[in-house]
């Protein structure tokens, strides 16, 4: 499941941010690529510290809050987040993400934005889909969560610069289509719950949702 959520970080958290990288270094991306990576990645890419673990914790906190990116992931362990700039000329061809990072499964990958669309051209985020490419340019804050096993892609910067946090989720439910079943359901339930309150239809799709976690689950 690919699912854009908007608004993770309000512009205050944008603002944070951003400042917070100002004063970063950045590096040559290629040195957190793979073998096969480092031919088609051309970016930069901050390097660690303590404001970066800083804004990494909050970007954590900001994500598992959010009640939608949670019910869409899942998440036992969030890794990164990387902090890359797409300056003119940068660009990122098709790979898909390491399966284990640190040890630890990847199961979703997000990208979160940070500069706004209209400061720079190009630079979509393009994900590889049985229906075709899909692309995403979101507002600054927003967020895009996809299984880890797509390959996907970022198109050339070709004015201003893009500015990003991507990183990945090693989920309680390791299976991309019970997750989206899950997301589907409990959305559901939610929806049924405001309208109607706590019924017995409502309580049976609760024991529903929880088995079905309880059966699933890799905790």
């Amino acid at each position: 499941m690919i699912l854009a959520i908007a608004d993770v970080l309000s512009a205050a958290d944008v603002e944070d941010v951003r400042a917070g990288l100002a004063t970063a270094t950045f590096v040559d991306g290629k040195a957190t690529a793979g073998w096969a990576a480092t031919l088609v990645k051309s970016n930069l890419q901050a390097s660690g510290g303590v404001e970066l673990d800083r804004l990494g914790a909050l970007i954590e906190a900001r994500l598992t809050q959010h009640a939608v990116f949670a019910l869409a992931t899942r998440p036992k362990i969030v890794l990164g987040p990387l902090f890359s700039r797409y300056q003119p000329g940068h660009a990122y061809g098709a790979h898909v993400d390491d399966a284990l990072m640190g040890g630890v499964r990847t199961d979703v990958s997000f990208t979160l934005f940070l500069s706004a669309p209209d400061s720079y051209a190009g630079g979509e985020l393009i994900i590889d889909t049985a229906a075709g490419e899909e692309a995403f340019k979101l507002g600054a804050g927003s967020v895009v969560t996809y299984p880890a096993t797509a390959l996907h892609r970022v198109a050339p910067v070709t004015r201003g610069e893009r500015v990003v946090a991507a990183g990945w989720v090693r989920s309680t439910i390791r299976d991309a289509g019970q997750r989206e079943l899950l997301f589907d359901l409990e959305t559901a339930r939610r929806r049924l719950f405001d309208q109607h309150g706590k019924t017995a239809d409502a309580d049976l799709l609760a024991k529903c949702a929880a088995n079905l976690v309880r059966m699933w689950c890799d905790d």
